[in-house]
């Protein structure tokens, strides 16, 4: 019996999401009457612009193509960099900035009434021969989708995994086309977006480790709920956001500092945090080879810690960022559960002295071996990766049963006790004095309890002003109207 030209169904089928071809995208884009725009590449050549030309239609799209591809024409086109380089978010902008200005410049919007206008650009520098850089870049789009609407504008930053150019540059391209794709066809859906980033792609082939969306059809996007989002879809292990809020190049802030890192839940951040953090810090730029001025300070949150109740809660994670932005610190969110995964990445972008700030649990979960049954060298292979470098812990001490637990009473597994002592006994491990042995007393989950069960007393436990954002803003479950509930 004929199905009338209908698929034929099964029971027990499952709905499949069909992803465009790379062809299709752009072909999509192409037929599009009114979308018109210009690409600008440096570095890889004309990668993504390609593949509107293979795929047909493409002069109803396309005003300009072009790679300025030797440094005098760059700087003719797009200015000087005041530091000299040309992979950098701010020579990205300085591109689409110019091009989107040449095109309202250009095409006369009384002959165009209809038509949305893009620039897509980027700036990338691929492996280097010797195969030592891998090679990484920025990628942005500006663009409307309405022709007397303001522009949109979406960049991000790019690390490249393949060991082979070739690879990289098709790489780039379907990235490019998966971007202005998404732009205008899952601008209304940002998550969506970024996930559709990696159609026809690998996560082994390219790393994205820093996006913006901004421009009206953005304006109710919070940039650090996108950067949470890289690092909870595995684009990205490590994501960071400044005290103003905005996502930040961790290479960028990073290269060749002193590093000091606290690790916490934050939830919310005490009196006992930032006490820690204050008198870490003070001992920390005491060190050699720590220069204050050189030094950053992060705090940071992982994943796994976001995920302690199951799945992520987006607005809890922002209660967080909104106080710790609110003190003034850099915050980090990681997908490293162990530390020296921490101290590996650090490594990646600087030599110079770091060191972790902690208290006593923390450090004697270090010593646990059920933390590194993965690692061929369990343990000690672990702690080579965690102090080879030039770190030092700050730790900050605990009260348990009326007695203060510091480096020289904690108690670690008794086969770990030897180890243990050679890293306290060479420096490694260095004690913070308290002054008010009171903040031993506070517990971020104690606060959190006393905060949603309407219990008075939680505010003096909590920095100068944070009580009074956590009330006005009505963080982390905070009912001004809630009754004391019984405890």
């Amino acid at each position: 019996m004929a199905n009338n030209g209908l698929d034929i169904k099964l029971k027990g089928d499952k709905v499949i999401e069909q992803i465009p071809s790379i062809k299709d995208k752009a072909l999509r884009i192409n037929l599009n009457e009114n979308i018109y725009g210009t690409f600008a590449e440096i570095g890889a050549g004309q990668e993504t612009v390609r593949h509107f030309f293979r795929s047909g239609g493409s002069s109803g799209t396309i005003a300009k193509a072009m790679s300025a591809y030797d440094k005098d024409f760059s700087d003719a086109i797009y200015g000087i960099e005041d530091d000299g380089r040309y992979v950098t978010e701010s020579r990205l902008k300085k591109m689409l900035t110019h091009e989107t200005e040449l095109i309202e410049k250009r095409l006369n919007r009384e002959k165009h009434p209809n038509k949305i206008f893009f620039s897509y650009a980027n700036t990338v520098a691929t492996i280097d021969f010797a195969k030592q850089f891998k090679g990484h870049g920025w990628v942005g789009i500006k663009y409307q989708v309405e022709p007397d609407e303001d522009y949109n504008e979406i960049t991000l930053h790019i690390r490249f995994k393949e060991t082979d150019a070739r690879l990289q540059q098709e790489t780039l391209g379907i990235l490019g086309v998966n971007l202005i794709y998404g732009a205008y066809y899952k601008y209304n859906d940002p998550k969506k977006l970024l996930r559709y980033l990696y159609d026809h792609l690998d996560k082994d082939q390219l790393e994205i480790d820093t996006i913006n969306f901004s421009g009206p059809r953005f304006a109710n996007v919070d940039n650090r709920l996108m950067s949470l989002q890289l690092v909870k879809n595995g684009m990205t292990d490590a994501v960071m956001f400044s005290p103003e809020g905005k996502n930040i190049l961790p290479a960028a802030v990073l290269y060749k500092k002193n590093i000091l890192a606290l690790r916490g839940s934050f939830r919310p951040v005490t009196k006992v945090n930032m006490d820690m953090y204050l008198k870490s810090l003070e001992m920390f730029v005491e060190e050699n080879k720590v220069e204050k001025e050189n030094t950053f300070v992060i705090f940071e949150i992982t994943l796994s810690n976001l995920r302690s109740e199951g799945e992520i809660d987006e607005r809890d994670f922002m209660d967080r960022a909104e106080l710790l932005c609110s003190l003034g610190q850099t915050v980090m969110i990681s997908n490293f559960q162990e530390y020296y995964k921490v101290v590996e990445y650090f490594s990646s972008y600087t030599k110079a002295r770091m060191g972790l700030a902690m208290g006593v649990n923390n450090l004697v979960d270090i010593f646990d071996e059920k933390y590194y049954r993965h690692l061929s060298g369990g343990i000690l292979e672990a702690f080579g990766k965690l102090f080879y470098r030039d770190l030092k812990v700050y730790l900050y001490p605990m009260e348990e049963d009326g007695e203060i637990i510091t480096s020289q009473n904690l108690k670690v597994h008794p086969r770990m006790k030897e180890l243990y002592k050679f890293f306290a006994y060479n420096g490694k491990v260095v004690d913070v004095q308290v002054n008010d042995v009171d903040n031993l007393k506070i517990f971020s989950r104690e606060v959190l309890k006393m905060i949603n069960k309407g219990i008075p007393g939680w505010e003096k436990m909590l920095p100068e002003g944070t009580a009074e954002l956590i009330k006005q803003h009505q963080l982390f479950g905070y009912d001004p109207n809630r009754v004391l509930e019984e405890v």
